[in-house]
C-alpha cells in the first residue's frame, strides 16, 4: 500500500487505467452468457455503430464487457509508449474511450484515427507518447469509420470490402493528421468551461464528412441520414448485471482511497473547488481523487436509477451503462458532485417545465422524460459544464444545464449521428452563446466574496 501511495502521478493513474480494464475483463467471464462472448464481440467488430448502438443487443452481455475491457488494454498500451505521461487529460480520454466500448467504439474502428495521428507525429517530428490524448480523442468518430468499412454508400450492410477497407484507412488518417491542431486551439472556443474540449473539433469534422460523404456525393437529404440508424434493441438490458458491477467498482474505489490515507477533510478540500482549469492529482494527490471516482460514480447511478424509477421503467442498457463512465471521465479534471449536481438538477427541473408545458398545449406523451434515452446520454456530457456552477453557482449551472438540455436532441441532426461526443459538442455551443454573457453581466463566486468583505 505504501508504494502505490508513493507513486508519482501519471504511474498511478496508468494503474489506475490498468485496473479498470481488467475489471472489465474479468467481469466478462462471470457474465450468464460468458458462452458468447467472442462470438459476441465478433459481431460488435464487425457491425456498424452510428450514434446511439446499444452493445448488449448487438453482442451480448459477455461480450460488450469484454470489448470494454479490450478496448481499455488498448489505450492503457498507449499510455505505456515511451514519452507517454498520464494527466487529468489522459484519465478524460481513457475514461470516455472505454465508455464508448458499450456502444460506440471497439479495437477496430479506433486503429484508423490513431493511425493517422502517429502519421501527423512522423511528418512534425514528434514524440508519439506526446500524443496519447490525441489518439484516443481521434475515436470519437469511430461510427464513421465502422459505417465506411462495412456499409457505405448504402444503407444495407455489406460486410468487409477493399474499397470500404480504403476509404475507411484514408478518412481515418486525414483525420487523425489534423486533430491534434484542432485540440490545441479548442479551448480557446468554451475558456475552460467545457471540459470536453476534444468535441469541437471531432464535431465539426464529422458534421463536415457527414455532408460531404452523403449529402454531396451521394445527394442524399438531410433526413435521410436516420436511415443509418443502429440502435439495437434498447429493451435489451440488465439492472442487476449493471448495477452491481458499478457499485463494487466504486465502493472498491472509496475503501482504497480511504486505505491510501484519504481523510474526509482531504476530499472536502476537492469538493469545494470550481473545477475550471484543474487536474484533481495534481492539486490534491491520488487518494482524494480516487475518492473522488467512488463517491461521483455512485452519485451517477443514483441518478440514473432515480431517473428510472420517475419514468417507471429500467434504463440501463449497453448505452446507460457506457454513460456512467462517460460522464465520470471527468472526474479528474474538475468534476466533482457539488459542482455536477446543478447541472442534473437543471436537467430534471427542464424535464418536467417542458413536459408540462408540452402537455398543456394539448400533447399526449412527452417523448423528453429525465429517463429518456437522449436525454440521459446528454446528461453525461452536460457534466462537462460543471465549471460554470463551480465559478458562478449554482443557480447558473442549473441554468447551463437547463439549456443543454434543450439542445441536446437537435445537434445529432447536424453530424448524422456520427459523432460520439455529441453533448460535448453541445455543450461547447453552450459556451459559445453563454459564457460571453457570464462574463458581461455575472460575477464569480470569488468576486461575491470579495465585494461582501469589503463592505
Amino acid at each position: 500500500m505504501k508504494r502505490i501511495k508513493n507513486l508519482s502521478e501519471s504511474s498511478f493513474l496508468k494503474l489506475f487505467f490498468l485496473f479498470v480494464s481488467l475489471c472489465f475483463v474479468v467481469a466478462a467471464f462471470i457474465m450468464p452468457d460468458r458462452s458468447t462472448a467472442f462470438s459476441g464481440l465478433w459481431k460488435i467488430l464487425s457491425g456498424t455503430c452510428k450514434v446511439s448502438t446499444n452493445y448488449f443487443a448487438l453482442g451480448g452481455y459477455a461480450a460488450t464487457f469484454l470489448n470494454m475491457g479490450l478496448v481499455g488494454l488498448f489505450c492503457y498500451l498507449l499510455c505505456c509508449l515511451p514519452g507517454a505521461k498520464a494527466v487529468n487529460a489522459t484519465t478524460l480520454a481513457f475514461l470516455l474511450t472505454v465508455g464508448f466500448g458499450a456502444w460506440g467504439i471497439n479495437p477496430l474502428n479506433m486503429i484508423p484515427t490513431i493511425l493517422g495521428v502517429l502519421l501527423y507525429a512522423l511528418v512534425k517530428k514528434e514524440k508519439a507518447g506526446s500524443l496519447v490524448n490525441a489518439m484516443m480523442f481521434s475515436t470519437g468518430i469511430a461510427p464513421l469509420i465502422s459505417d465506411l468499412l462495412f456499409r457505405y454508400p448504402g444503407t444495407e450492410y455489406i460486410g468487409f470490402n477493399g474499397l470500404g477497407l480504403g476509404l475507411a484507412l484514408f478518412v481515418g488518417l486525414v483525420i487523425g493528421f489534423f486533430l491534434p491542431a484542432g485540440l490545441a486551439h479548442a479551448p480557446n472556443v468554451h475558456k475552460g468551461y467545457d471540459h470536453y474540449s476534444a468535441a469541437v473539433p471531432v464535431g465539426m469534422t464529422a458534421f463536415f464528412l457527414r455532408v460531404v460523404l452523403y449529402n454531396v456525393m451521394l445527394g442524399w437529404k438531410i433526413g435521410d441520414v436516420s436511415a443509418l440508424s443502429a440502435m439495437g434493441a434498447l429493451d435489451v438490458q440488465s439492472w442487476p448485471l449493471t448495477n452491481i458491477f458499478c457499485i463494487a467498482l466504486f465502493v472498491f474505489c472509496i475503501v482504497f482511497a480511504l486505505l491510501m490515507g484519504c481523510k474526509p477533510n482531504d476530499y472536502w478540500n476537492l469538493m469545494k473547488d470550481s473545477g475550471h482549469g484543474v487536474s484533481f492529482t495534481t492539486k490534491y494527490g491520488n487518494a482524494p481523487f480516487l475518492m473522488n471516482v467512488g463517491v461521483f460514480g455512485l452519485m451517477i447511478v443514483a441518478y440514473f436509477n432515480l431517473a428510472g424509477i420517475i419514468d417507471g421503467k429500467s434504463v440501463w442498457n449497453g448505452m446507460t451503462f457506457g454513460i456512467v463512465f462517460c460522464m465520470l471521465c471527468t472526474c479528474n479534471s474538475g468534476s466533482h458532485p457539488g459542482n455536477v449536481w446543478p447541472i442534473m438538477a437543471g436537467y430534471m427541473v427542464t424535464s418536467f417545465l417542458f413536459g408540462w408545458i408540452f402537455k398543456l398545449l394539448g400533447g399526449e406523451t412527452y417523448s423528453l422524460t429525465i429517463g429518456a434515452q437522449g436525454i440521459l446520454i446528454g446528461l453525461c456530457y452536460a457534466n462537462g459544464l460543471s465549471p460554470i456552477s463551480g465559478k458562478y453557482g449554482w443557480p447558473l449551472g442549473m441554468l447551463a444545464g437547463g439549456l443543454h438540455y434543450l439542445l441536446v436532441t437537435a445537434v445529432p441532426d447536424m453530424h448524422g449521428g456520427f459523432c460520439l461526443y455529441n453533448g460535448g459538442f453541445t455543450a461547447a455551443l453552450i459556451c459559445l452563446m453563454f459564457v460571453p454573457q457570464l462574463e458581461k453581466f455575472c460575477k464569480t463566486k470569488e468576486e461575491r466574496k470579495l465585494e461582501k468583505a469589503s463592505k
